[in-house]
């Protein structure tokens, strides 16, 4: 028996900003211009009293109805975001009682951007297959937008609001192959939200490069992708044992179309087995890789049997890859 994941289902807000919305904002960008750059349409936004937690129950009563779940039968509740509610109590704990999981269900949070899904991956993989969890529940959350300031059009254009939740319990069908997981927080002055954590208080004058809101160092960022990301798709294929050949789709964190479709070509990835699925989510940080996989799923691009490469990197930095088989 391996573990496996069993189901995906996601949740995003009702609330919408479209590139017709930014263009109203920012008249030096046309609708056309952001579009052809990011590959994003829209995005979803989380409502000033909708968080996270909230997002990620309304993924899981998803996870639950979609495909019959009974919530009695989680005993392990795994849930990554980096906009909690509170500094405590975790949001884990919150979420178990919200969704009627049982008292015996352990529950953690953990905090990580784009690379979230994989960790998480790990986590449950080692959960279940060292005995210590039959049904793991891994929900990824963020509402990025509730960082970023209203003049910041480059990440507003980006980021969208999203929860995902997928179930992963031991199969004899299907598997998780190996990791390639790692960090370097030599990073951290280039993605980051420096105020409103206990290093530095919030300033709350609304100026834009207060501290207070989303930095990103958007060249420094790409220039990490480009150096990292290859070395972990050519490291994950000589762990595995396995050739891009045997691979049948690529799903990476879904930053935008630009640095994807520079990946892809810098990797020489088909573009027939390349995944894009962001035009109209944007990129919603650590959900953004089972958001696209549910899709893929869904679409057929991917059937029993298929393996799939998941590759997620970004904030931190951090980053990870693996290989999934449905």
């Amino acid at each position: 028996m391996h573990a496996t994941i069993k189901a995906i289902s996601y949740f995003i807000p009702e609330k919408t900003l479209s590139n017709e919305d930014l263009a109203a904002e920012f008249p030096e960008w046309s609708v056309e211009k952001i579009t052809s750059k990011i590959g994003i349409k829209n995005r979803h936004i989380a409502n000033e009293n909708e968080t996270s937690l909230d997002l990620a129950v309304k993924s899981s009563i998803k996870l639950f109805e979609e495909n019959k779940i009974d919530p009695n039968s989680i005993d392990y509740l795994l849930f990554c975001t980096q906009s909690p509610d509170y500094y405590l109590p975790t949001s884990a704990c919150i979420i178990q009682d919200k969704l009627g999981l049982p008292t015996s269900c352990a529950a953690l949070d953990f905090n990580l951007g784009c690379s979230g899904y994989i960790y998480g991956l790990s986590l449950s993989k080692a959960l279940l297959e060292s005995g210590q969890a039959n049904n793991v529940l891994l929900i990824m959350a963020e509402t990025y937008s509730k960082f970023l300031h209203q003049s910041d059009k480059s990440n507003r254009s980006i980021f969208g609001d999203a929860a995902s939740s997928t179930l992963l319990s031991l199969q004899n069908n299907g598997s998780i192959f190996k990791f390639i997981l790692g960090t370097d927080g030599k990073g951290e002055k280039n993605l980051i939200v420096r105020n409103g954590g206990l290093r530095n208080v919030k300033i709350n004058n609304n100026e834009p490069d207060n501290g207070d809101f989303l930095f990103m160092e958007g060249s420094e960022i790409f220039t990490f992708t480009l150096k990292m990301v290859p070395k972990v798709v050519s490291s994950l294929l000589e762990k595995n044992n396995i050739s891009m050949d045997e691979i049948d789709l690529v799903i990476f964190h879904q930053a935008n179309k630009y640095m994807l479709e520079t990946l892809r070509k810098k990797i020489n990835i088909p573009e027939t087995k390349f995944y894009y699925f962001i035009e109209n989510v944007g990129n919603t940080v650590s959900s953004t890789i089972p958001i696209a996989l549910a899709n893929a799923i869904n679409e057929k691009r991917v059937l029993k049997g298929s393996k799939i490469m998941l590759v997620g990197f970004g904030v931190g930095y951090s980053w990870g890859g693996t290989i999934i088989e449905l």
